[in-house]
C-alpha cells in the first residue's frame, strides 16, 4: 500500500503540490487535486483561522484504512493526503488530496469517497477562531 498511498500531517497551511507530486506519473491519464480552504465567514461571523488537533496514535492507522478501502473500491493508481495541524488562517489550505487514475471518472469518485470518509472517521477536530471569540466545531466538520 505504501507505493499507492501517501500521508503527511503538516503544521500550518498546505498548498497541494506535495500531494500532487506523490501521485504524478506517465501512467495517469488524469490527476485530481483538491484543496480544502478555510472560509472567511461562518454565517454572519468572521473567521480569522481554524486550529486543528488530532489523536495522533489513531490518525495515521485510520487514514491508511480509509485509503485502503477507497483504493480497493475505485480503479485508481495512487492517492495522497496532506492535512494541516495547528493554526490555518482564513483563505489558506487545510487539506490537500491528490488522486491519479487512467480515467477521470475514477479520480472524481475516489476523491469524493476519500474526503467523505476522512471527514466522517479521521480523529481530527477543529476550533474556529472568530474576530469575536472561538468555538469548537468538532470532528468531521
Amino acid at each position: 500500500m505504501s507505493e499507492r498511498f501517501w500521508l503527511r500531517m503538516t503544521p500550518g497551511p498546505v498548498h497541494g503540490e506535495w500531494a500532487r507530486q506523490r501521485v504524478a506519473g506517465p501512467d495517469a491519464g488524469c490527476t485530481l487535486l483538491f484543496l480544502g480552504t478555510v472560509r472567511a465567514l461562518r454565517g454572519e461571523r468572521r473567521v480569522l483561522r481554524l486550529e486543528y488537533e488530532a489523536y495522533d496514535a489513531m490518525l495515521e492507522p485510520e487514514l491508511r484504512r480509509i485509503a485502503a478501502e477507497v483504493l480497493a473500491e475505485h480503479d485508481v493508481l495512487r492517492a495522497a493526503v496532506e492535512h494541516s495541524l495547528g493554526a490555518v488562517p482564513a483563505g489558506a489550505g487545510s487539506v490537500a488530496l491528490a488522486v491519479a487514475a487512467a480515467h477521470r471518472r475514477a479520480v472524481f469518485a475516489a476523491g469524493e469517497a476519500l474526503m467523505n470518509e476522512l471527514k466522517a472517521r479521521a480523529p481530527l477536530w477543529k476550533r474556529e477562531i472568530y474576530d469575536d471569540g472561538s468555538a469548537w466545531i468538532g470532528q468531521g466538520s
